[in-house]
């Protein structure tokens, strides 16, 4: 299986790397098409001369094309690729607001997938919501879901309108998580704690907190009552939240995220 990757970006190289080091694709059979030519950094064993600056009548003959470039320059690399791609193509998008139907029609292809990561795929721990278009054949779709699971987890859904759902809860998740962190972070520090300290009190109790709660199968309101005994200090703090209306505040902000990933698909 051969894979041409359209953009070297974050994601272009986080698929490369996966892909390799996984063992799923080996790296003479990953073609990578970057805007310019200027010596691409590569540290996973791709050859150079599988790096191209031009597009032409090769990319018709990848398996699988990813186009992992930002949304706004899909428009002029459509009219570059489009001649030299053929319907037996599966294209895997990571465009965050381009729809199936924008890359059909764009694309002249039917074998379209649609896909969110986030950012954690970087180190193999992401969270990838992925869609695709119905000529897209089972054993497709298991294979590019393996490709996917390669930089973590994912989840296929029908309806495309979930991947805006999924922009605003995994794809831009990590930064809700990290505005807690600073929060706490912050909050440490004003009670007494220098930077470092304060820093490795928060980070270590969010990724223990997380790798319990994958230990048990609790949920998330039995913990809860785990750690707040009544009467005690978690409990005072919970308090505080309910009365902030944290919870409300929480869903309308992701609310708000995927009506603005919508804007943006429209």
């Amino acid at each position: 299986m051969k894979v041409l990757i359209v953009g070297y970006g974050n994601m272009g190289k986080t698929y490369a790397n996966s892909f390799i080091g996984s063992r799923f694709i080996k790296p003479d059979d990953i073609f990578v098409l970057v805007r310019n030519q200027h010596s691409p950094i590569v540290e996973n064993g791709i050859p150079k001369a599988n790096f191209s600056s031009a597009s032409s009548e090769e990319i018709g003959g990848f398996d699988i094309v990813i186009l992992a470039v930002k949304p706004q320059d899909f428009e002029i690399l459509s009219q570059s690729i489009k001649p030299h791609l053929k319907d037996s193509q599966i294209i895997f998008s990571v465009m965050a607001g381009i729809t199936i139907a924008t890359l059909e029609s764009k694309l002249s292809c039917s074998k379209i997938v649609r896909s969110m990561p986030n950012i954690p795929t970087q180190i193999g721990m992401g969270m990838t919501v992925f869609t695709a278009s119905t000529n897209v054949d089972r054993k497709e779709l298991f294979i590019i879901q393996n490709l996917i699971n390669t930089t973590g987890k994912s989840v296929y859904v029908e309806n495309e309108k979930l991947i805006d759902a999924a922009t605003a809860i995994s794809g831009s998740g990590p930064a809700y998580v990290f505005y807690f962190m600073q929060s706490i972070i912050k909050a440490a520090v004003a009670l007494g704690f220098n930077e470092s300290e304060a820093e490795l009190l928060v980070n270590q109790t969010f990724m223990g907190s997380v790798a319990i709660q994958n230990s048990y199968s609790l949920s998330n309101e039995e913990w809860i009552a785990k750690v707040a005994s009544k009467g005690g200090t978690t409990e005072k703090a919970l308090q505080i939240f309910e009365k902030g209306i944290l919870e409300k505040t929480i869903i309308e902000a992701v609310k708000a995220a995927n009506n603005r990933a919508l804007e943006l698909g429209s």
